[in-house]
């Protein structure tokens, strides 16, 4: 029930009873079940879409500053492990083993958040002890910090030891 208008920090309004989810995430499921038809239908036997032609679109839609990393993520993802494709993954580009997401890249726009977001997910090989991260700010990629990633990235994708 809206009772005010004045934006909040959580995505809602002020003195708005959050009941479900944000227009963002109910954006990123339509995008999701968009992907999941149009991969269906590229199954039956239609015309063969190119997944990082996908990713690469949806990467130039991006604005500036989240467009710029997510390029440089490309390159460094594509770079260190050259075995993971590219393909969308609730509107957001990510990056599969077997069909399965191992790390994406989540714009800050996507959901309106202070900084873009590195993430892997629980089939990347990051385990390091019973505490350990599986997403990382980016706010700028230097050489150093690409770097960081390719190793990450590596590590991800490396057998279980």
């Amino acid at each position: 029930m809206k009772t005010s208008q004045t934006s909040d920090k959580s995505g809602g309004t002020a003195g708005e009873k959050y009941d479900g989810f944000t227009d963002e995430e109910r954006g990123a499921m339509k995008e999701r079940a968009q992907e999941l038809k149009a991969s269906a239908r590229r199954g039956r036997g239609s015309a063969k879409a190119d997944p990082e032609t996908d990713v690469l679109a949806k990467i130039a839609e991006m604005p500036e500053a989240d467009r710029v990393l997510a390029e440089r993520l490309h390159a460094v993802v594509r770079a260190s492990a050259p075995e993971l494709a590219p393909k969308l993954w609730y509107g957001m580009p990510a990056y599969a083993r077997g069909g399965k997401v191992v790390c994406f890249f989540q714009s800050a726009q996507k959901f309106k958040t202070r900084y873009a977001t590195l993430g892997f997910s629980d089939l990347a090989n990051l385990d390091d002890g019973p505490l350990f991260p599986t997403a990382y700010a980016l706010t700028d990629l230097t050489g150093d910090t690409e770097e960081r990633i390719a190793a990450l990235i590596k590590k991800a994708v490396s057998p279980h030891s």
